[in-house]
């Protein structure tokens, strides 16, 4: 597990909110818990009942990268959810994907 590999998929999820590429990514994975969390939800995950996106985007933790380094999963805290953000590498380093599983 790369720490700056973390910080660089951390970036680009967050790069990628309200762009072309976080459409099935960032912005769904938002949109979607925005509709489905209630306060309490909110409340354990975040500390308060209102997040923002940028709050939601911030919150995110890495759940265990694949073995070959070239996956990452993030979700949000206190397993309030059973979606992920999965950052996809290419074997060059560069991001190849980002989307939201469920």
């Amino acid at each position: 597990m790369s720490e700056s590999n973390i910080i660089q998929a951390l970036d680009a999820i967050k790069a990628s909110y309200k762009t072309d590429k976080g459409e099935y990514g960032a912005d769904l994975f938002i949109s979607h818990h925005l509709e489905e969390l209630n306060d309490a939800d909110w409340l354990l995950a975040l500390g308060n009942i209102k997040p923002t996106p940028q709050q939601i985007l911030n919150s995110l933790i890495l759940l265990e990268p694949s073995e070959d380094g070239l996956m990452y999963d993030f979700t949000l805290p206190n397993d309030v959810t059973d979606y992920i953000l999965c950052v996809n590498f290419g074997e060059d380093g560069t991001i190849e994907d980002i989307s939201m599983e469920g």
